[in-house]
């Protein structure tokens, strides 16, 4: 991908938006044309098309998913920040636990902001991104480095501190998706990464470890079928 043919400045934000989610690129889309500040100029699907749009496009920030069809956005974040070191990159997950967190600021990324966030703070990530891109902000950024710096065993996402409570509560995989709001398959993988961060092979062992850990109150009668 080249840079050299850099498009003549319009004075607004140029803004290319990345996300295989047709609804969720109307909304960002929406989002930022309410703002003067910034022009969409651009929308892929894919982590190959945001390669090729933005070397075509030169946006000034890339609102990036991190979970694309053919890749990972943090794949694609490397590549565009190879690339350039002025493009502001803002790195949008519905996955926002520290190691997306860490994955997105090593990557290269501007900004880190959960799905979960107002628009608003998707628009006000991208300011930020097109003024430092090489300043990397999330909301949750001192908590999670202390989390890094003073560990004390698995450091459990929010998400999947809410799935283990869960699991110990004895709830089912479509008990737990229908409480998260989340499709089975989506909570199959939090439980997956839950019992990873364990070292547990089932419910049974993930539930003692955490106990053992202090990740969880010694129930009266705990379920660990």
């Amino acid at each position: 991908m080249t840079t050299n043919a850099v498009p003549p400045p319009s004075g607004r934000t140029r803004v290319l938006l990345v996300d295989d989610h047709d609804l969720i690129r109307k909304g960002l889309r929406h989002a930022f044309e309410r703002d003067r500040q910034f022009e969409v100029v651009g929308e892929a699907g894919t982590a190959a098309e945001a390669v090729r749009q933005a070397g075509a496009l030169h946006p000034d920030v890339v609102i990036m998913d991190l979970r694309l069809p053919d890749g990972s956005g943090l794949e694609a974040t490397r590549t565009l920040r190879k690339s350039s070191a002025t493009m502001g990159i803002v790195v949008l997950t519905m996955y926002a636990g520290d190691d997306q967190l860490f994955g997105a600021l090593e990557a290269g990324a501007s900004a880190f902001v959960p799905k979960t966030a107002p628009a608003d703070e998707v628009v006000a990530a991208a300011r930020h991104a097109a003024s430092a891109p090489s300043a990397f902000t999330a909301a949750d950024l001192a908590e999670a480095m202390k989390r890094r710096l003073t560990p004390s065993g698995p450091q459990l996402s929010p998400r999947e501190s809410q799935v283990l409570k869960l699991l110990a509560e004895g709830m089912s995989v479509s008990g737990i998706a229908k409480q998260l709001f989340v499709s089975e398959s989506t909570a199959k993988t939090h439980i997956s990464k839950l019992y990873e961060k364990l070292g547990a092979a089932n419910r049974a062992q993930a539930l003692m470890t955490a106990l053992r850990l202090g990740l969880l109150q010694a129930p009266d009668a705990p379920n660990l079928s």
